[in-house]
């Protein structure tokens, strides 16, 4: 394909997916505004804060030359105001994106510490320092309030990362937290629950006692703080307040999920992705889904106007290797536990980047199977590739195609991790460890309209957003019933009927001819109906049972008009 061909096919995709699909949402089965949102059908846009977006430069850090980090372990200057400036221009909207996830946005230690792979600082948010504050370099509450008013304007869902498991490292510049928080070995050897809870992830990263039943004070060195930021006593009140109306103990995790619950009263943000989960004692978050929903419950009530609808409060877990075909138990070795009772809504599955190397069917059929079998009435988060994930799907950006129609039309919900829609590298050579995984978001790729690996970034963004739309528009796709069709064409259908009796049906077709194909459509629609692909914008009339499509698309996505 010529660089002038590929632009023009570009450009031409582009004003035929903007102007030729906004029609969509009135025209489904069930007009999508009487659908009502479900988690089980989430497109979750997974970015690093620090890597997708820089909206302000004025917070930027500084590294100096005689502490500069490691190649991508440094900041890079993405920031809250980065995403709102995204989700104004509608990128998450054109991406049919209804949720968006964020490394954490709490204060991290001031220092930085060698991980054997190069100097390394808290760029990534899972270091914390003070759970009660945001960091500087990412934002201000004025930012986080900004862009979550941004994001319910669109209809769009905002999931915040907490990690209550563990502090960030010790440096010679950041305070350590006392002993009664916090314990400092033996190192995590994951052979039973008691060595993979009871522990620490790495050497230097302080695990905060989760399992303590003994009441605690406040750290030193947090008190001095908040005293010097002038609100020491409204934090003070604020936890007597909560220790009274919940009857929870002053233990360590406690106060961590009162600081994190407060992200829910203050901002009214719609869920959370909590980190590190199988480290940490299920009850644990169990009590943080109970407190998170009747904070969110209670947000909603004293703010009808900006509430989104009555969906409920949302939790997905990071449970390190849970593999959803093992159904819901969690295995530690000694013993099983069901992390979704009385807490999670949903877990992120690590079966599926590998799943991905099988045929659409067979992948299709094997979550269908479990999502109306062993995991009804839970969900699961699939992904292709992720932050710290070695072993992602597609490594080398060659399949970016494949990847986005399997990730976006298999049930259960979606992770997108940043520049999946648009073949970002996860393989940058002068990187170690996750931290190839972590470059800055590739919008120069984009503006330059760059190829590789036979195609143009470009082409696979409005592949992806073609299908992310159709996703977002017609719920049946992730929550919904599969059923195959036929297998040669390869054609299925995907049917779901929401708790407030409206309907969504659509039929899919994948690995087609190019060119006219005339396709059985009498599992969608009637003689004289009329169906839209809107993968390829046309529009037919059904004769027979049957319509003629002319497409230089080898994939249908159809909807009845």
């Amino acid at each position: 394909m010529s660089s002038m061909f590929s632009k023009f096919l570009s450009f031409f995709l582009i004003v035929l997916f903007t102007f030729g699909c906004k029609s969509n949402k009135e025209v489904a089965e069930t007009p999508p505004a009487t659908l009502p949102f479900t988690w089980d059908n989430a497109t979750i846009y997974f970015m690093m804060t620090d890597r997708f977006n820089n909206g302000d430069p004025s917070n930027d850090y500084q590294h100096t030359k005689e502490n500069p980090p490691a190649p991508l372990r440094g900041y890079m200057g993405g920031d809250i105001k980065g995403i709102t400036q995204k989700i104004n221009q509608g990128y998450f909207s054109d991406l049919g994106v209804n949720a968006i996830w964020m490394t954490p946005l709490v204060e991290q230690i001031i220092g930085s510490v060698d991980e054997g792979t190069g100097n390394s600082f808290g760029f990534h948010g899972y270091w914390t320092r003070d759970w009660t504050a945001l960091d500087p370099k990412f934002g201000t509450g004025a930012d986080l309030k900004e862009m979550i008013d941004a994001a319910h304007g669109k209809g769009i869902r905002i999931l915040l990362d907490v990690v209550a498991n563990h502090t960030g490292p010790v440096t010679d510049k950041d305070s350590q937290w006392p002993s009664e928080w916090v314990k400092t070995g033996p190192r995590c050897t994951y052979q039973s629950a008691e060595t993979t809870i009871n522990c620490t992830l790495v050497d230097n990263l302080p695990d905060i006692k989760t399992e303590s039943d003994k009441a605690v004070e406040l750290p030193p060195f947090l008190i001095e703080k908040w005293k010097s930021e002038g609100r020491y006593d409204k934090e003070v009140e604020e936890l007597n307040k909560w220790f009274a109306e919940t009857g929870l103990q002053r233990t360590p995790v406690n106060y961590i999920l009162k600081w994190v619950v407060d992200f829910i009263k203050d901002y009214g943000v719609d869920g959370f992705r909590v980190d590190t989960v199988k480290h940490t004692e299920d009850f644990v978050w169990v009590t943080l889904w109970k407190e998170a929903s009747k904070a969110f419950n209670d947000w909603k009530k004293e703010n009808p106007d900006k509430k989104l609808d009555d969906a409920p409060f949302y939790m997905v877990g990071e449970v390190y290797n849970y593999f959803a075909g093992n159904g819901r138990m969690f295995d530690y070795g000694d013993k099983k536990v069901d992390f979704f009772k009385d807490a999670f809504s949903s877990l992120i599955n690590f079966d599926f980047k590998g799943d991905a190397k099988n045929g659409y069917e067979e992948i299709f059929t094997k979550y269908d199977n479990l999502l109306h079998g062993e995991l009804k009435g839970k969900s699961i988060v699939n992904y292709i590739s992720s932050h710290d994930d070695g072993g992602p799907f597609d490594l080398m950006r060659k399949q970016p195609f494949e990847s986005g129609t399997k990730l976006l039309l298999c049930p259960g919900g979606a992770q997108i991790y940043y520049g999946d829609e648009s073949a970002r590298d996860l393989s940058i050579e002068e990187a170690n460890g996750d931290a190839k995984l972590r470059s800055f978001m590739n919008w120069d790729e984009l503006r330059a309209m760059k190829q590789k690996n036979g195609y143009t970034v470009n082409d696979v963004l409005i592949h992806w957003q073609k299908i992310g739309n159709f996703r977002n528009d017609h719920p049946a796709i992730g929550a919904g019933k599969h059923q195959m069709v036929s297998e040669s064409p390869y054609l299925f259908t995907r049917s779901w009927t929401a708790p407030n009796g409206a309907s969504d049906k659509v039929l899919i077709g994948l690995d087609l001819p190019k060119g006219q194909m005339t396709l059985d459509v009498s599992s969608l629609a009637k003689d004289g109906e009329t169906v839209k692909d809107v993968y390829g914008g046309t529009t037919s009339t059904v004769q027979n049972g049957k319509v003629t499509i002319d497409s230089m698309f080898d994939i249908v996505l159809l909807e009845k008009v």
